[in-house]
């Protein structure tokens, strides 16, 4: 497991309440996607069975659902939809199985709302961790910031979103 994901992972098991992740970019280059999406892009979709996708991510999340933990997920997105959201909103459906709540906002209903620069994850309202990436969507490494006054921007930004955004049922690419 990558510091990454056990940092993640150590995160997500000790939140007491909520976990709320933004999504901003178009496209990402993570690694062990990266098969999997070329494969989408050439017609294979993903399995309906769980034990065809289930990974870890998808066990730590519904630990922290049992728990009483709310996952929400919002992602800003530009229309028409890049390839990489079209394969993400295909595969949706896992991370909601897993126990997410997920939202699509347009990124032109979202011109009027200050957002952070980085995708990020808040933790408990109080803890945010950074995904940096580089230009080319790979991970540029986490950043955890314990900073009052961006937790409290970060928990806006994403209520902002949220409350803005469609439901992921409803949500056509």
């Amino acid at each position: 497991m990558s510091q990454t994901n056990l940092a993640f992972a150590d995160l997500l098991a000790t939140a007491r309440h909520s976990a709320a992740h933004l999504e901003l970019r178009d496209s990402y280059r993570i690694d062990k996607e990266a098969a999997e999406f070329g494969e989408w892009q050439t017609g294979w979709r993903p399995e309906p069975d769980p034990a065809a996708w289930w990974n870890e991510f998808h066990t730590w999340v519904r630990d922290a659902t049992a728990r009483g933990v709310v996952l929400r997920r919002a992602r800003v997105v530009s229309e028409p939809a890049s390839a990489y959201v079209r394969y993400e909103h295909d595969c949706t459906y896992q991370n909601i199985a897993a126990g997410e709540s997920v939202r699509w906002l347009p990124r032109r209903k979202a011109s009027d709302l200050a957002l952070p620069g980085n995708d990020f994850w808040l933790f408990d309202d109080r803890l945010v961790m950074w995904n940096h990436f580089t230009g080319e969507g790979a991970s540029a490494g986490p950043e955890l910031d314990e900073r009052e006054a961006v937790a409290k921007f970060c928990a806006e930004a994403f209520e902002a979103v949220w409350n803005r955004a469609t439901p992921h049922d409803e949500y056509r690419i």
